[in-house]
Order: structure tokens, then sequence, then C-alpha cells
């Protein structure tokens, strides 16, 4: 799930809880509300942060928006500020970069961050099964590095730019950053310093301590995360795949690159959500490949605690802060 809204009663069809039904030819009807908020670029506003959408592909009804703290706009600043590409949570079938969850927080992390956010739209399962969301991600990555937009060319330092990913969008950051950093000169002038992955989403056949003690977890019941997956892998595979499960075979070869690279890794999680033993693997994996990783554990919470809990997010927007500053300082 993407902890951006409300729990749900973990009871009961995992259909339900969704507010989705499965069509006949493989798509879904999604009922749940979710309000939108569009962009807003006027600098006459009283706003902290602007906004504005830039199409990647117009086939697939991609896109980005661009998030804009006002000072950068101010005529005496001359420093260019990091680039944080970023992918939002929704179990790969829910939500868009135009939720108004998913909008607030941008605007917050940039404000507090004192960074442009560049939030993906990507294509959603089961309409379009990983690995779109993926290939979208790295579209992006290239759309952003030839864009001509004047925020970005003007504001935006394209030699410190970091992926992020809330969920479903940790795990899409991931995988994007396993692509990129294969052909990282091809990316130039964006120079990526490190993955942001927030309670990534990732899972796998054999449960996990923290999935069968919280199996019925009201944030996010494992039913839920279940049918995220059926729904969103390739047809045919289990949890065990690569795209589900990253410590399949080892974990991929192209962790090398991002250890050769100097990427910094910061993964976090709580040990109230039942993804928390993947996530703690997923650090311990790439700790094994050599990998820079900084970890935040903590005890309580639940699955996009940080979106509920204001004093957590907090917390969150500091460890990423710090995060920056030691990922700009090699």
């Amino acid at each position: 799930m993407s902890g951006q809204d409300a729990p749900i009663n973990p009871t009961g069809d995992p259909y339900q809880l969704l507010q989705i039904v499965r069509n006949p030819d493989g798509t879904i009807t999604r009922s749940l509300n979710i309000p939108e908020t569009p962009p807003t670029s006027d600098p006459n506003l009283p706003i902290s942060v602007l906004s504005k959408d830039i199409p990647i592909n117009q086939s697939n009804n991609t896109w980005v928006r661009i998030y804009l703290p006002r000072e950068a706009l101010d005529s005496s600043s001359q420093l260019k500020l990091p680039l944080i590409v970023y992918f939002h949570g929704g179990g790969f079938i829910l939500y868009s970069a135009a939720s108004s969850s998913v909008h607030d927080h941008c605007v917050s992390k940039a404000n507090e961050l004192r960074v442009i956010i560049a939030s993906v739209e990507y294509r959603l399962a089961p309409e379009h099964r990983l690995p779109a969301a993926y290939d979208d991600a790295v579209e992006a990555l290239y759309r952003i590095k030839t864009t001509q937009d004047d925020w970005l060319t003007k504001h935006a330092d394209f030699s410190n730019c970091f992926i992020m990913g809330m969920s479903a969008g940790g795990n899409i950051a991931y995988q994007a950053g396993l692509r990129v950093a294969a052909e990282a000169d091809h990316l130039r002038p964006l120079n990526i310093r490190g993955l942001i992955l927030q309670q990534p989403f990732f899972g796998g056949t054999q449960r996990s301590e923290s999935e069968l003690r919280l199996v019925n977890d009201p944030t996010s019941p494992l039913c839920v995360t279940d049918l995220m997956w059926e729904l969103s892998l390739p047809i045919g595979v289990d949890r065990d795949h690569e795209y589900c499960n990253p410590t399949v075979g080892g974990g991929s070869k192209l962790l090398e690159k991002i250890r050769l690279l100097g990427w910094k890794v910061l993964v976090t999680g709580c040990d109230g959500d039942h993804l928390f033993d993947r996530q703690v693997e997923l650090a311990k994996l790439l700790e094994e490949h050599g990998v820079h990783v900084v970890g935040h554990f903590g005890v309580g919470g639940c699955h996009g605690v940080d979106f509920h809990d204001s004093s957590r997010g907090k917390a969150f927007l500091e460890q990423v802060k710090n995060f920056i500053l030691i990922s700009l300082h090699k």
C-alpha cells in the first residue's frame, strides 16, 4: 500500500478493501475516491512551492510534476538545488502523481529539504504490468536529462540527483536505479548520488516473521499486498521473481555497478510494518555487495507511518536531509 490514506479494515475480501473490481479483460475498475490536485505555477500566488507538469511520453500518458521552491526564483540567488526524482506508492495499481496526498507531500519535501522534486506519473498495473513502471521511470530520467524546461535548466543541480520512492515507489526507485547504474555515462549530465527508499515494497513466497506477525495488520493486511503482487507481476511468475524479491540468486549483478559508482542508499522501515523484514533484508543485501547503506529502522509504527504521524514525518525528512548532505560529500 502507499500509506497515504487512512487505515483499512483488515478483515474481508482484498478486492473490497481496495475498492477494485477485476474485469474479464484483465483490467480493474477502481472505485476508491482519490482526490487530485492540479499544479500551480503562478509565482504571484502566496505559496512557498510552485509546480507544473511536463510530458514524458504522450502515447503512454506519462508525465512528471516539477516542484520548485519559490526562493529559487529570487534573482539574487545563483545557487542551484539538488534534484530528487520521486515515485509515489500505491502497490503499483493505485494513485497518481496528481493525487492530492502525493502532491501535498511533495510540496512539503521540496519546502523542507530545499530541493527540486520531479514526481513521475507512471503506468499502473494490471493494465500495464511490471516492468512497465520501471520502463517509465528510466524514460523519465532520460527526459529530465534532455529537458529544456527553464525551471530545471536554471535551478536544478543535475550533478546532485537522487532517485526516491515510497512503498511501491521505493521498489520502482530501486529497480530504476539498477538499470541506470548500468548506463550511468549515458545519463550525463544527470549524476545520480544515491537512492532513497522509504518503506520499500518487496516480498517473496516464503513468509517472513514480520509478515506472519502482522498478517492482519489494519493498515496493510497481507491479503492486500498479495493481491497487489498478483495484479502487478508478469503473468505466470511468483513472488520470488526479481521484481518482488531482490535477494533471489544473491541479488542483482548490477549492484556491483552501484558500488563502483559510489552511490549511497537510504533504506527506512519500522517493525510495525509487515514489510519490515524485507526492508532489513534489502539493506543487508546491499551491504554484502559493498554498497554504502544508511538504514533507519524504527520501533512500532505502520506502513506509511511517515504520512500519518507528523513527528515521524519530520524525523524522516531530517534523515533524508542528512543523507543528502553525506552523499554530496564523498
